[in-house]
């Protein structure tokens, strides 16, 4: 049931005062806050419209997760061997089975590979094969995403088998040489790489992937000057089974593995998202597991970082099922719905696309928003979600906002930052003591000037609540 807002609640003046010094219109604003144990609104305006959340859908999904997967949950990749080890060799394939863990990185890899090699697996007559049909996903999925590109990573589409988010990281540090030194992370066998960043002064480099006669290369051009420093390009020009068909070749050899045939990957559903069967039907049992962070840990990397691919990923392990039953993005809708209406939402209050923001379909009103936010401060997990979100003030995403004020440290909010649209979604606690449950959206194709009026909201709260 939708709780009513205090007829006495209005958007504070300094609020509105801001939003007309950036030229937005009131119109543009939604808010609400009121405190986590108490009915009345302290701030309303809006608070029954629909706004696009951004980022802050990540806050409904975060807590859909926490109630229904629990704070113990871990996504496990599995490796199977299809034929006998006899001294040390494996006669036939091993095959990798993704588990949708959006974490998993060329470290994870090759330490998951070492642990193999302790087991006594050394050499692999076969191929590995790589197995991403834990989600089932078609085109119509990413309708309302943007499209990747290769200098978008944070546009990456979800994948059960990823490898460092489908991006690759090219760190760039000055040398008294004639270039820079470049490393590439993950490594990636069969690609050649190209520096061409000249130590000739400027900070900038970029790189591009090609195909020369049958070689891949990945060129890295810019120039270079000792002042830059190292710093890190992140840079995705490869599909997820491009790059992980590189990385796992590369990450086995780093590992001491020997591997005869290729990595290849799996071209046909085993009819499970999960598990393997044998012949008689009978369920295998995997070679070795790798396990991901539990849920609090992913929540945190996500939530203070606004990862994009992270939310997708764990909004398609909220699929019935899953991941005996491979996850489907209709199916990750249907019991997101179903937790809103349990959360004692009406129908139109939240709406939920893929789980990250990215999508304008994924809207919601200001009151509900809270509302969600109050059930959550009840809940069991509710330390686990208020410890993921940005700090103001302090880091994440908020690191640079907030910094002089009685909201800085005191104020726990998830960003949502799209072309069109500025949120903030998340607590305040007040000079008081009570603490606040907040949520702010301006929907406006002027909206990056709309940060000052959303700030303002916070630091009011601070100090009046």
């Amino acid at each position: 049931m939708a709780e009513a807002a205090d007829a006495r609640a209005t958007a504070p003046p300094a609020v509105l005062a801001a939003l007309r010094s950036a030229g937005l219109p009131a119109s543009s604003l939604g808010l609400f806050a009121r405190a986590v144990h108490g009915p009345n609104a302290l701030a309303a305006f809006n608070e029954e419209q629909s706004y696009v959340l951004a980022s802050t859908t990540k806050v409904v999904t975060s807590l859909a997760a926490l109630d229904l997967l629990g704070p113990h949950y871990r996504w496990r990749t599995y490796a199977f061997a299809k034929g006998e080890i006899v001294a040390g060799r494996l006669h036939g394939d091993l095959l990798i089975v993704g588990g949708g863990n959006a974490q998993l990185s060329s470290d994870d890899l090759r330490q998951w590979f070492a642990q193999m090699r302790e087991r006594g697996l050394s050499e692999i007559s076969g191929n590995i094969v790589l197995d991403r049909f834990a989600f089932e996903l078609a085109a119509a999925d990413h309708v309302n995403t943007p499209k990747p590109g290769s200098d978008r990573p944070h546009h990456v589409w979800p994948d059960a088998l990823t490898l460092n988010e489908g991006v690759v990281h090219i760190e760039v540090q000055p040398t008294r040489a004639r270039r820079a030194e470049i490393r590439i992370d993950p490594p990636l066998a069969g690609v050649q790489v190209v520096n061409n960043v000249a130590m000739t002064g400027g900070c900038s480099a970029y790189a591009v992937m090609k195909s020369v006669e049958g070689t891949i290369r990945l060129v890295v051009n810019g120039s270079w000057a000792a002042g830059c420093g190292a710093r890190s390009i992140q840079f995705a020009p490869l599909s997820h089974p491009e790059l992980t068909t590189h990385a796992v070749a590369a990450q086995w050899a780093q590992a001491g593995g020997v591997l005869r045939g290729n990595v290849v990957d799996k071209t046909v559903s085993g009819g499970s998202a999960i598990l393997q069967r044998d012949a008689g039907g009978e369920l295998e049992v995997p070679f070795s597991v790798h396990l991901s962070p539990r849920l609090p840990q992913v929540l945190f990397d996500m939530n203070k970082s606004s990862d994009n691919m992270a939310a997708r990923n764990l909004m398609l392990t909220l699929s019935q099922g899953f991941p005996i039953k491979a996850a489907t993005l209709d199916g990750a809708r249907q019991r997101m719905a179903e937790w809103l209406r349990a959360q004692g939402l009406a129908a139109g209050d939240i709406e939920i696309d893929n789980g990250s923001g990215l999508s304008h379909t994924e809207r919601g009103k200001p009151r509900a928003m809270v509302q969600l936010l109050c059930n959550a401060w009840r809940g069991r997990s509710a330390q686990a979600f208020v410890d993921s979100l940005p700090i103001a003030g302090v880091d994440g995403t908020l690191a640079r906002r907030m910094r002089h004020g009685l909201a800085t440290g005191h104020a726990f909010l998830k960003t949502g930052s799209l072309r069109d649209a500025r949120a903030l979604a998340g607590y305040v606690r007040a000079r008081s003591g009570t603490v606040y449950a907040v949520a702010a959206m301006v929907n406006h194709p002027g909206a990056a000037r709309a940060t000052p009026a959303l700030d303002a909201l916070i630091e009011w709260v601070a100090r009046n609540g």
